[in-house]
């Protein structure tokens, strides 16, 4: 007689328990034997009323929100255990859609003047100077050929690996992030050249410096290729 297949696997680690769940099998025979499993162990509640940290892996099977909210109701229901997350190899379109517009690059060829705002998400490319008084924002990286004599403000949604380049860098303020710089810290005066704004890892401040030096700034900004 074929032994029986084991659709759920309970690990112990430091942070807590790690739940491994088959993708392969139906969805209901995992419902099942997370049911059996749980009643057989010490998971009810006690007197101290201690919670384990719960790290649910389900590979990749797609959870329907039905299926997600059963599937939590199954493990916390009358157990010690709390759900830190649900680990999914599969993302759902809207996810898939947010990455997209996240690392997108918009080309916007304008000029922004006095008093307009330019926001985007993902990358910002803009063919064309940001003018006094004028502002871009963007998720992601501000890239400007032009001069940014505005503001501009990269990682608007917290990315503080964001950094702003200019043809000419005279901005009123920079912002990165949540780092404001209405006066930029130029490592060196190179105000004909190209330069980009980034934040310092250990300082934690904005800094302008030469685009030459982004390889070495943000070396996972794109694939950089190295000439001889």
């Amino acid at each position: 007689m074929s032994q029986k297949k084991h659709h759920v696997t309970i690990k112990g680690t430091k942070e807590g328990l790690n739940f491994l769940l088959d993708d392969g099998c139906s969805f209901s025979d995992l419902i099942v034997e997370l049911k059996e499993k749980l009643s057989s162990k010490h998971y009810q509640q006690n007197d101290e009323g201690r919670q384990a940290f719960v790290n649910v892996i389900v590979g990749n099977r797609f959870l329907t929100k039905e299926q997600e909210t059963q599937l939590r109701d199954v493990i916390v229901r009358d157990n010690q255990l709390r759900i830190e997350k649900i680990d999914s190899n599969i993302i759902t379109k809207e996810e898939a859609e947010k990455i997209r517009r996240e690392k997108q690059i918009v080309t916007v060829a304008k000029v922004i003047r006095s008093g307009q705002v330019l926001e985007i998400k993902g990358d910002l490319l803009l063919i064309g100077d940001v003018n006094p008084g004028g502002k871009v924002m963007a998720t992601g990286n501000v890239f400007i050929m032009g001069a940014l004599r505005g503001a501009a403000h990269a990682g608007c949604e917290g990315n503080r690996e964001a950094i702003i380049c200019a043809s000419r860098m005279e901005p009123s303020h920079l912002i990165i992030a949540d780092e404001l710089a209405e006066q930029p810290n130029r490592t060196e005066q190179v105000a004909s050249e190209m330069e980009c704004a980034y934040i310092h890892e250990t300082e934690n401040k904005v800094l302008v410096d030469k685009i030459q030096l982004l390889y070495h700034l943000r070396p996972k900004l794109t694939n950089f290729i190295e000439l001889n």
